[in-house]
């Protein structure tokens, strides 16, 4: 490869930083203006419909779980539903037209998600497109790469701010002249006199510049100080990988859907890639609300563990705590098996490392949900990339 594979790591990190720091302060404005639409459109009784395909599908699944189960206390559950198992008939089935549409692709786009958008739209939908270009969409954005898992990261930046924003909308009271019907149960401060929302945009869009600050700056700390890490860690793999193990992905909440995407990046990778065998335990929904119901939650993932492990396989656990009771649960069995285990974990690494249950940590240190998952997408594509250099000696 001509550098070291830590120099590798470090330089992909920080070119993310590039990019974002090209893109966000060009858009923020238009996201605020879209926020306040949104807000409106929920406050209407409308609800977020997301889909996408391959690994945009998983987009649809955060960005979902986002706005339905908020992180942050305080914050409202909105309806929201990922669409993408059949995301043509069924959201041409169920649109009502105060609803929010957002579709995910590639780079390039994907056309099958731009036509339904269209339709949608026609339909009195508010539609945002991820992608699109020009007038295809209320909102549609171009990112500035055409490199697959970057745009996906700067996508997952971008969702996250809308949904933090759509809530600083709700909170100004600037709402207060809607009818809010039902609504006003859940949001009891809507109240008073009407106020132009339009006014709190440029704050708004200040707080979205200072949003995408704050993961560019944990990219570098990562770069800095995890290079070595996340190195070590695509070595560690490749050799079980080589000697015919799997990666098992598992998380809970938007880590399920990172574990998700982690698993469809090696097994339907970018063109130019390699497939890797990897599966994701929080992929299987009938799997997971059967254990939960019949045992408990908190074994889950251990349950679907036991049966599914081989000798060389890599259990990769994604915690922004560092403290799911049901990823211990199953790392501690991968343990006891001997298996590779790998933490993406946040905070200060929470229960996880100070247990050591993981051969390899890679921790960002941050103690909000959103930034950490934010930067934690950075760190296993980059991982994904490293995996293909030490494996085929290029990515």
């Amino acid at each position: 490869m001509g550098q070291p594979l830590s120099r590798f790591v470090h330089d992909r990190l920080l070119e993310r930083n590039t990019l974002s720091r090209a893109f966000f302060p060009c858009e923020a404005e238009r996201l605020a203006a879209i926020c306040r639409e949104m807000a409106e459109r929920f406050l209407a009784g409308g609800r977020l419909l997301a889909f996408g395909r391959g690994p945009y599908a998983t987009d649809a699944q955060h960005v979902s779980v986002e706005f339905i189960h908020p992180v942050i206390v305080g914050k409202r559950a909105l309806p929201a539903l990922d669409l993408s198992l059949s995301f043509a008939e069924w959201s041409t089935a169920i649109l009502q037209p105060q609803d929010i549409v957002m579709g995910f692709g590639s780079p390039e786009g994907d056309p099958l998600v731009q036509r339904i958008l269209a339709v949608l739209r026609s339909r009195g939908a508010l539609t945002l497109a991820l992608p699109g270009k020009g007038e295809s969409a209320d909102y549609a954005v171009e990112t500035p790469t055409a490199d697959p898992f970057i745009h996906q990261e700067l996508l997952e930046v971008l969702y996250h701010t809308l949904w933090e924003t759509v809530h600083v909308f709700f909170e100004h009271r600037q709402l207060a002249g809607y009818e809010v019907g039902e609504l006003a149960a859940f949001y009891p401060f809507l109240g008073g006199t009407p106020v132009d929302l339009r006014a709190v945009e440029p704050e708004v869009a200040g707080s979205i510049i200072a949003k995408a600050e704050e993961v560019e700056r944990l990219r570098a700390e990562l770069a800095r100080e995890q290079a070595g890490v996340i190195a070590d860690t695509a070595v560690a793999i490749a050799q079980r990988l080589e000697r015919g193990g799997k990666l098992i992905c598992l998380g809970n909440g938007g880590s399920a859907t990172d574990a998700n995407d982690l698993a469809v990046d090696c097994v339907m990778p970018p063109a130019g890639y390699h497939s890797l065998p990897a599966i994701s335990l929080a992929l299987e929904p009938a799997n997971l609300t059967a254990i939960a119901n019949d045992v408990g939650q908190e074994v889950m993932f251990l349950r679907q563990l036991i049966p599914h492990a081989q000798a060389h396989d890599v259990v990769i656990g994604f915690s922004t705590s560092g403290g799911s009771t049901n990823v211990i649960m199953a790392l501690e069995e991968a343990r006891k098996r001997g298996l590779l285990t790998v933490g993406l974990l946040g905070y200060d690494g929470g229960e996880i490392l100070r247990r050591q249950l993981v051969d390899h940590a890679i921790v960002v240190h941050c103690d909000y949900i959103p930034r950490i998952q934010e930067a934690q997408a950075s760190a296993y594509h980059v991982l994904r990339e490293a995996l293909e250099v030490t494996l085929y000696g290029t990515a």
